[in-house]
């Protein structure tokens, strides 16, 4: 059930609303042989009481040693078998994927998640979806589009469309909102204009972008906003934890973490101790309504940066993380010592409104790695000069300079989800 009081309580309020719901959590979580009924079994903890970081923290490679010996789900479910009628898995780009299951109850906690960051999103009645991605095992958007239809909305599935098929369904059935990742918005834009279509006379007027960090990169989310005439939001969501993060429509960028469905901890990787806001760490997350499948203090390996506590201009006191995700921590590149994300990178590199698509090459050269990015030029760009310009801003942004080429138009791949561009230890 939607509740939407939750949302206007302060942080006060939210501690007591978390506290309770994670007493419900744990007893749910301790029944039978299940995985934290295991964990917790000598463990003395009063979700009233004690600090949350008295629990032990859950990784994903935990979780994939447990399916691996007990398959095909594993023994984090807390209900019969009979009683679960999803099945999503992660994408795998963090090695084997791992099995999630929902029961009709964790699904509607999914729908309730989703009403909160649409209505976040400034979604109208009278608003018309469309989801241009195939429905496959990863979650996606999914529960995007179903929350869309619980509320009432038209929702418009683009699976199985060429991007030019997607493009004719979105203008002709003047859809208002999209959903998608950050790349393939650019993807759109990109044959849009190669098929000489007006995207910024369309109806869209918002597009919420998830999947990868670009909706949090300023010069990522302006091509967008560009090609598209419309507003870009952000959205943050894993499959094992559920839609955590959204960014509301008064304040753009950043990230709020949905506080009244989620407990959010940002911890040193190393020390694995909690850092003061404004301190870059891990992001550490507990669910607080997905009783059938839940994860209490599961570390996502996303770096964020957590703000000072305080009332936001859309009314919530929810955490706001100020860059959104920046990146995975293991992604991080090292490049002559400097630490760098590959989100960073993107930054310089979609700045240049000459550049279509790149791809970041990581080369080790003895115990240093130089850092190698192909560039392809967009259509009817000149460039001439583009990779000198680029590498004079990588030097002077982040004090090492890359080696950059430019490459033949169309030879770098295009993505429809989340996008890899990064190629370590050769030429690709």
């Amino acid at each position: 059930m939607f509740a939407p009081e939750e949302e206007s309580l302060d942080c006060p309020g939210l501690a007591r609303l978390q506290r309770s719901k994670l007493a419900t959590v744990l007893s749910r979580a301790r029944r039978g042989d299940t995985f934290y009924a295991r964990r917790f079994a000598a463990l003395d903890f009063d979700a009233e009481r004690d600090p949350i970081h008295a629990l032990p923290l859950t990784t994903r490679t935990e979780l994939q040693a447990d399916q691996a010996a007990r398959p095909p789900y594993g023994t984090l479910l807390t209900e019969p078998i009979g009683r679960y009628t999803r099945l999503h898995q992660t994408s795998g780009s963090s090695g084997t994927p791992l099995r999630v299951l929902d029961t009709p109850d964790d699904w509607r906690w999914w729908m309730r998640c989703w009403a909160i960051l649409y209505k976040a999103a400034g979604v109208r009645d009278d608003d018309r979806f469309f989801f241009p991605f195939s429905f496959g095992p990863f979650i996606g958007f999914w529960a995007a589009f179903e929350g869309a239809l619980s509320l009432g909305h038209m929702a418009l599935a683009g699976g199985g469309m060429t991007t030019i098929a997607r493009l004719r369904h979105m203008i002709e059935n003047e859809v208002t909102i999209v959903g998608c990742t950050p790349t393939y918005a650019l993807h759109l834009a990109e044959v849009a204009r190669a098929e000489g279509m007006d995207l910024a006379g369309s109806r869209v007027r918002a597009l919420i972008v998830a999947g990868e960090p670009g909706g949090n990169i300023p010069a990522t989310r302006s091509l967008i906003e560009e090609a598209f005439g419309a507003r870009a939001l952000d959205h943050a969501g894993m499959t094992e934890v559920g839609p955590w993060g959204f960014e509301c429509v008064e304040q753009e960028c950043g990230l709020h973490v949905m506080e009244s469905e989620f407990i959010a901890e940002v911890i040193d990787p190393a020390t694995l101790e909690p850092v003061e806001p404004g301190t870059p760490g891990e992001l550490v997350l507990t669910n607080l309504g997905r009783l059938g499948m839940p994860l209490i203090r599961y570390r996502t390996g996303d770096q964020v940066t957590r703000a000072a506590d305080g009332r936001c201009a859309c009314g919530r006191w929810f955490a706001r993380l100020e860059t959104g995700v920046q990146g995975r921590i293991d992604d991080m590149l090292v490049i002559r010592g400097n630490n760098v994300f590959p989100s960073a990178v993107e930054g310089v590199v979609r700045s240049f409104g000459e550049v279509a698509e790149f791809r970041i090459r990581c080369e080790q050269r003895g115990s240093l790695s130089d850092l190698h990015i192909d560039v392809e030029p967009a259509m009817d760009a000149n460039p001439d000069g583009l990779p000198e310009r680029i590498e004079a801003e990588m030097r002077d942004r982040f004090h090492f300079k890359p080696v950059v080429r430019i490459v033949a138009r169309g030879s770098l791949p295009r993505f429809e989800m989340k996008a890899s561009r990064v190629v370590r230890g050769g030429d690709g």
